[in-house]
């Protein structure tokens, strides 16, 4: 089977240059940009299989570029790796807010920018819809409908909010949520939370998870995810 296609969005030409040697030894398709205008044009002409975005670009930002391609029917779908500096951390809440998958702090180790990229990409390929509604993940159990959870064989007493912030990690394992992604899921069940109350569920959920309290991983500055 051919591997993905990948388009490094980057203007420095030794970060571009050093990014795409990677990718393509590891058997990646690579096209390559050096501005988000230009990373537009691209993929106007063909969509690729993963967006490896840097944040600070010339003329349209890392961020806009982003805005973009989440707002095109062609391209939503499409799974973004931004590349940013360590002191951006806002602008990694925004870019996760705007549908970026994940990120790697510059400088970087290429091995753990290629990690980052499969796991983007086999997340992406398993994601599948169970017809009952029904999520699995680790020993949990999740039934929406029913707005029960098992670990095991043993039931969890959630509150409704807990059951609804344990959901939306649930439905996407491995990736971050921000406080905010996490309010909006509670949210649009008619619910109040505000960001700040949501650290007070997750310490929380983790209690009532006992041993298996770790399945909920802090990512500093930025949210939280269920461990893959």
């Amino acid at each position: 089977m051919a591997k993905a296609h990948i388009l490094v969005v980057e203007d420095e030409e030794d970060i571009q240059e050093l990014v795409a040697y990677n990718l393509k030894r590891e058997g990646y398709q690579v096209t390559s940009a050096a501005s988000g205008e230009e990373m537009v044009k691209k993929t106007k002409s063909g969509v690729p299989d993963l967006v490896v975005l840097d944040l600070m670009l010339p003329g349209m930002d890392g961020l806009e570029a982003c805005k973009i391609l989440k707002s095109e029917p062609r391209t939503r779908q499409v799974p973004i790796v931004m590349l940013t500096a360590k002191s951006e951390e806002a602008d990694i809440v925004a870019g996760l807010e705007l549908g970026a998958d994940d990120y790697v702090t510059k400088p970087f180790s290429p091995k753990v920018l290629i990690a980052r990229v499969r796991a983007v990409l086999r997340r992406r390929n398993r994601q599948t819809v169970d017809e009952s509604g029904v999520i699995r993940v680790h020993r949990l159990m999740i039934h929406p409908g029913r707005r029960e959870v098992t670990l095991g064989d043993q039931p969890l007493d959630l509150t409704f909010t807990e059951f609804h912030v344990l959901q939306c990690l649930a439905q996407r394992p491995g990736w971050v949520c921000t406080r905010s992604q996490i309010v909006e899921a509670v949210r649009g069940e008619d619910y109040h939370v505000t960001e700040r109350s949501v650290d007070v569920q997750i310490v929380s959920l983790r209690k009532k998870l006992g041993d298996r309290a770790d399945y909920i991983e802090t990512v500093r500055g930025v949210g939280y995810r269920l461990k893959e």
